[in-house]
């Protein structure tokens, strides 16, 4: 099972943190995450949301 980002905002978020962690070894995925937050406009919720799916993402 696969959990799917709601929104295409935030499906576009999902897939620039995916490339920037993959391209840029050197950045967090908390701050990965911060700056998808103001680049695609999105809630707390949805920086909560992604730091999950990227957790769960890493352990499997």
């Amino acid at each position: 099972m696969s959990i799917q980002p709601e929104g295409e905002d935030l499906r576009k978020a999902t897939k620039w943190i995916s490339d920037k962690i993959r391209y840029e070894p050197n950045v967090s995925l908390a701050k990965a995450i911060e700056e998808a937050c103001v680049k695609f406009d999105l809630s707390p919720k949805d920086a909560e949301f992604m730091m999950r799916f990227f957790s769960e993402k890493d352990k499997g």
